[in-house]
């Protein structure tokens, strides 16, 4: 079930403050704020996405400081190098906005002098003034940058999960110990969109918001999964753009309004699991994607073929997962296309086409961050190529892995992980004369014979 929450237009694309000091009453009376209690958000993790998500909240609510308090994390003693800084300095120098602002703030200088190489600049620093290391050339509002993440947890009222799913568990674990002597739970909505696989005591996926709730113990209708079509930099500069709000109806539609701005459309829905999976297999095929577009010179005809064989591979492996997840329409549908479009995930396939990044260089990549993809490769070809998992093909009579049935997802394995091919083999793969009208996989997903309830801790 999902639910669109109105709001009222304006010329400067925001709502009126009156309109922004109610929804912010309103949540705040949810959470059970007295009034001399603000109400504290903080976001745990400082990459293009968690950055901007924790701006958006201080642009919009910020300004009533008696009443919320907007902060990050991120940690400390991460130094930029000359290169950086001296981008940064020329971004800083093309915009009067930004000039203005730093000099206001006395801050100016120490881009010169790190421009010059007399001093080191820090992220955490840059990040007080609006500059995220991913995201450069998108300058933020300035920020509340805390580095101990005990003072910057300790009593959050709504946690924003901006991790990769790789540190999610370990980050979380950390603050679980902080937690102890709470009296309520906070509320936690993860941005995370990748997975994790476990094989013991039989496979399974794990997601950000399992991996919170095992770290933590914090009751699972407090986490939250937030995902859609945007990409980081584009919604920061009111690019329009939509997301879907999954988890408990408790807090997804309270939530679900509060996060809603003029330009950033929130909805909520209910099927956490199917937005999490998929807002990690996206990450798989974007990688992919950008390979296509490279070896193909941009071909469209190449690029729909691949989308139309990759979203076949997302439904069946969602159905997997799920007797009936939601459908990869909407949001959901835009999301997969505009990271195979756009993302960071796409661009990494693109360099690697193109020879300009190698696998040696690993999937931390500089100006970038995680590019989650890989990982996620990893976790689902490896717990869908289990023997344990296999069944009897429906039409073949003999028994596949779930893995065997999806051509790019084990080619990309093979290519990203075990390093058997080159780029180039994604197209073999792709222009194989064997593979199936993707129509077949899409049937065989809907007649559940694959459903592996076990796969996501669900009972069978």
């Amino acid at each position: 079930m999902e639910n669109s929450v109105e709001t009222t237009m304006n010329g400067d694309n925001s709502a009126p403050s009156r309109l922004v000091e109610e929804r912010l009453d309103e949540i705040r009376r949810v959470m059970g704020k007295a009034d001399d209690d603000p109400l504290r958000i903080v976001g745990v993790g400082a990459g293009a996405w968690g950055s901007v998500f924790t701006a958006m909240l201080q642009e919009n609510y910020g300004r009533f400081r008696g009443k919320v308090s907007v902060r990050i994390w991120r940690r400390g003693g991460r130094a930029i190098d000359k290169g950086t800084a001296e981008h940064l300095f020329e971004v800083i120098n093309s915009r009067e906005e930004l000039l203005r602002r730093l000099i206001r703030r006395c801050a100016y200088l120490k881009y010169v002098e790190a421009r010059l190489g007399d001093r080191v600049l820090y992220a955490d620093e840059i990040l007080k003034d609006g500059f995220c290391l991913n995201m450069i050339e998108t300058p933020l509002c300035p920020l509340k940058v805390v580095t101990n993440l005990q003072e910057a947890v300790w009593d959050a009222d709504i946690v924003i999960n901006g991790l990769p799913s790789t540190e999610t568990f370990q980050v979380f674990s950390e603050i679980s110990k902080y937690w102890k002597e709470r009296v309520t739970a906070p509320v936690i909505i993860s941005l995370a969109k990748g997975v994790e696989a476990e094989f013991h005591p039989h496979p399974r996926i794990v997601t950000p918001t399992q991996m919170i709730y095992r770290a933590t113990g914090v009751p699972l209708e407090n986490i939250l999964y937030l995902g859609g079509p945007n990409i980081a930099s584009e919604v920061y500069n009111k690019e329009y753009a939509n997301a879907r709000i999954c988890g408990s109806e408790k807090w997804r539609k309270p939530l679900g309004k509060f996060l809603r701005q003029t330009h950033f459309i929130v909805w909520d829905n209910s099927d956490l699991v199917t937005h999490e999976v998929m807002g990690g297999l996206k990450n798989v095929y974007a990688i992919g994607a950008g390979m296509v577009d490279t070896l193909t010179k941009e071909s469209a005809t190449s690029k729909s073929v691949y989308f139309a064989h990759c979203t076949s591979e997302m439904i069946f492996i969602t159905h997997l997962l799920a007797k009936e997840p939601e459908k990869l329409a909407g949001p959901l549908l835009a999301d997969t296309y505009v990271t195979l479009l756009k993302g960071r995930n796409a661009w990494y396939g693109q360099k690697l086409a193109k020879g300009e990044l190698s696998l040696e260089m690993g999937d931390s990549i500089k100006g970038k961050g995680m590019i989650q993809g890989v990982s996620a490769v990893k976790a689902f070809f490896e717990l869908l190529n289990q023997s344990s998992l296999s069944l009897q093909h429906p039409e073949e009579g003999k028994p596949v892995t779930p893995a065997e049935l999806c051509p790019i997802l084990k080619m990309l394995y093979r290519i990203l992980i075990t390093r058997e091919f080159s780029c180039e083999a994604v197209l073999e793969a792709l222009r194989d004369e064997t593979m199936n009208d993707p129509r077949e996989l899409i049937e065989i997903a809907h007649s559940h014979l694959f459903f592996q309830p076990l796969l996501l801790g669900q009972k069978p």
